[in-house]
């Protein structure tokens, strides 16, 4: 029994673990309740790519300003995401929440995201098919979403939720947009739940637009 869980834990630790959609993020292509799993070999030999959907820790474990009003503890961290436990009265904590977004600006590159949430890399439009829930802007070109114009640092990069206008990403986290990409997880690579929806999460094709 102890060595059937030790390699359970191992394989969950190591290798592949699975993992849910919790919200609206990333619709229309992942829905709520949507059961994936998350792989974590690929980026200990590669780069993570344009495109690719990542699982990383909370922004209120590796944002400096989130972090300071917040604290990790491993073990609140390993309760929270045990069944029944995880939803005991104390347990919650936003540090020990995991995020899924798309890879969407890499290291070196001038991304800009305008109020609507379309993106611009090094001046060049992206076309994303994905996105069919852009932020709405009034005449004066102002909304709810927050512009960004910045270059994505080394070892970092930039992700968003395909939900462009319902996605709290790296245009709101309050100590910058960039993602470490020591802080991630893992890739998501394969939905096995909803069983009409099984398949593989495959990073899609981009076009860059001259401007």
């Amino acid at each position: 029994m102890l060595i059937t869980l030790a390699v359970a834990l191992g394989i969950r630790q190591f290798l592949v673990e699975a993992r849910y959609i919790p919200s609206g993020s990333m619709l229309p292509g992942l829905q709520i309740q949507d059961r994936l799993l998350v792989e974590k070999l690929t980026y200990r030999h590669q780069a993570p790519r344009r495109g690719d959907i990542v699982v990383f820790h909370s922004p209120y474990h590796f944002d400096p300003v989130l972090a300071s009003a917040s604290s990790r503890n491993p073990l609140q961290c390993l309760l929270v995401n045990l069944p029944v436990v995880g939803n005991l009265p104390g347990i919650a904590n936003p540090a020990c929440d995991a995020f899924i977004k798309r890879v969407i600006g890499l290291p070196g590159e001038q991304v800009s995201v305008d109020p609507t949430g379309h993106v611009a890399i090094n001046g060049h439009r992206l076309i994303e098919p994905y996105v069919q829930n852009y932020c709405r802007v009034d005449a004066q070109g102002m909304g709810p979403c927050r512009p960004l114009n910045a270059v994505v640092p080394p070892g970092h990069v930039l992700t968003l939720g395909d939900n462009r206008a319902n996605s709290w990403d790296g245009r709101f986290w309050p100590g910058g947009a960039f993602l470490p990409e020591s802080e991630i997880i893992g890739r998501a690579f394969w939905r096995f739940y909803p069983f009409n929806h099984v398949g593989a999460l495959t990073p899609k094709s981009f076009t860059l637009l001259k401007s």
